[in-house]
């Protein structure tokens, strides 16, 4: 099994949550391969295909990608020759081989105006660079691969990366006033259940396209809020500002919750609610 973004935030722990199920006596830890840029460069094509055909492994899954919102408005071509042409290689090389192909998305991948939940079956219209890069690059795994997996995710955070949690925890240290938009409503995600959701999918030898994310949702804002509140950390005041007024250049949904029923009937799991993974997260120390 091979596992590309390996030393990435999702990466580091979905390498820890498959070696505990795969690393067993019977599958020796040698079974499991991590890749990061230092081992393969997916935006080049003819080095992605031969080193994946020379690994031949049963498994690929491609956790790398530029995440960069923001940036990704500005560097366009950058931004596809990593999530979706890279994505294509990957599939491409493992193709050659036989292997089957896990494919991290995003709930960005949607506009936000359905308002409730989006089914695997709701068509995809992102708003912007970043999430039309992610849909191509869905669009080329199930072209290429048809018993592909697709994992579609949103607002993830975790130990071994920036995320939207240490950010709100350094700002706390920094001022006594945070803006945090209020009108952007997910879901957020720990990268440890968000790794063993990925665990059951690839055991279960899943296709096709599953939500997941952990259980219930909030805006930016409250989840700020909680961040604070769980922390114990008081005197901070966190005011609501719009995505307008904030002015980023990537738009992004206002309402991109993920439907989960589809992967809580396949595996018969459920994550856990979003306060409950962030207070463990909290208390790992983060």
């Amino acid at each position: 099994m091979l596992v590309i973004g390996a030393k990435g935030m999702l990466g580091r722990d979905l390498i820890q949550a498959l070696r505990r199920s795969f690393g067993a006596p019977n599958r020796p830890e040698w079974d499991l391969i991590g890749w990061d840029l230092e081992e393969i460069d997916i935006r080049h094509e003819g080095s992605t295909i031969s080193k994946i055909e020379s690994l031949e492994p049963e498994i690929v899954i491609n956790a790398a990608a530029y995440t960069d919102v923001d940036g990704c408005e500005s560097r366009g071509d950058e931004v596809y020759s990593v999530n979706a042409e890279g994505m294509k290689h990957v599939a491409m090389g493992a193709k050659r081989c036989g292997s089957r192909v896990v494919y991290l998305s995003t709930d960005y991948v949607f506009d936000g105006r359905k308002g409730e939940p989006y089914s695997e079956e709701d068509p995809p219209n992102p708003l912007s660079v970043y999430g039309m890069s992610k849909w191509k690059g869905e669009q080329y795994l199930q072209a290429l691969i048809q018993e592909s997996l697709i994992v579609r995710t949103q607002w993830l955070y975790g130990r071994h990366g920036k995320n939207f949690v240490a950010s709100v925890l350094r700002q706390a240290r920094e001022k006594k006033i945070l803006s945090i938009v209020d009108d952007q409503t997910g879901s957020p995600t720990y990268t440890v259940d968000l790794s063993g959701a990925i665990v059951s999918l690839v055991q279960s030898k899943s296709s096709g396209i599953f939500h997941v994310a952990n259980r219930g949702f909030c805006t930016w804002h409250a989840f700020g809020q909680s961040i604070l509140k769980f922390s114990g950390i008081e005197g901070v005041t966190v005011q609501p500002i719009s995505s307008k007024a904030l002015g980023r250049p990537a738009t992004r949904p206002s309402f991109s919750v993920l439907d989960t029923g589809k992967f809580e009937q396949k595996t018969g799991l459920g994550l856990r609610p979003w306060e409950e993974a962030l207070k463990d997260y909290l208390m790992t120390g983060c």
